[in-house]
């Protein structure tokens, strides 16, 4: 076993028990910072891939910002605890369906990997820098970045005007 390996198991062991955290938590404030952890080893889990650009991109964009914004609405909210009761049963039966679903995702994977087959093509030398990401960002989807970028525009006017005193 190499470093790197005993290092991924070692994240997606508390990836794993981080996104449990997340789902079983009953209060939203524990939940929120088990939804920071997970987004740091994500992180971290870039870094192991060599892109330390998306890494810093993960760690400030969604454990810094969006958890910022997350843990101000909690905390405006409040926090209470969730109930059981009233869920609905056909919710259930669908979360267990699609929870077997991805399980069968996930052992199709492991035997696919098993016979040798290649899920993952060839990672360039370029693959997460800040250089190749945005050569692929004004090349390939200049126009899709466009208009998110426009949506983004048009979405800060409107809050702008709905939050304007008459």
């Amino acid at each position: 076993m190499t470093a790197d390996l005993i290092i991924f198991i070692i994240l997606a062991l508390v990836s794993i028990g981080a996104a449990l955290g997340l789902l079983f938590s009953r209060n939203a404030v524990y939940a929120a910072l088990f939804l920071v952890l997970n987004f740091i080893t994500v992180a971290i889990f870039y870094l192991l891939l060599n892109a330390p650009f998306l890494a810093m991109a993960q760690v400030t964009i969604y454990a810094g910002a969006i958890m910022v914004l997350f843990l101000f609405v909690i905390m405006l909210l409040g926090t209470k605890k969730l109930k059981t009761r009233g869920l609905n049963l056909w919710q259930r039966r669908l979360a267990m369906g699609l929870g077997v679903v991805l399980l069968g995702e996930i052992t199709a994977l492991f035997f696919v990997q098993g016979r040798g087959g290649i899920l993952i093509g060839d990672i360039g030398a370029n693959f997460g820098s800040p250089e190749g990401i945005g050569v692929e960002l004004f090349n390939q989807y200049l126009l899709p970045f466009e208009i998110t970028s426009i949506l983004l525009l048009v979405g800060m006017i409107g809050a702008i005007v709905l939050t304007k005193d008459d």
